[in-house]
């Protein structure tokens, strides 16, 4: 084997873990950003939750 097919199988290599590992990391984030949120009790209700009304108090979503 020659050194740039070592090195292509590298880069390929080091990609697909640094995009793994971006992915874990971003998943871990939104995952504690959601517990937070789900433990708050002052958070606003989505629009679509049944027991929410249709529209936000800023004004946006659906009318």
């Amino acid at each position: 084997m020659d050194a740039s097919s070592m090195d292509a199988t590298s880069l390929i290599a080091n990609l697909a873990l640094g995009t793994l590992c971006a992915v874990v990391v971003f998943a871990w984030v939104s995952k504690r950003r959601t517990e937070a949120r789900k433990a708050d009790p002052d958070a606003p209700k989505s629009t679509l939750a049944a027991d929410a009304p249709s529209t936000r108090s800023d004004g946006k979503g659906a009318p």
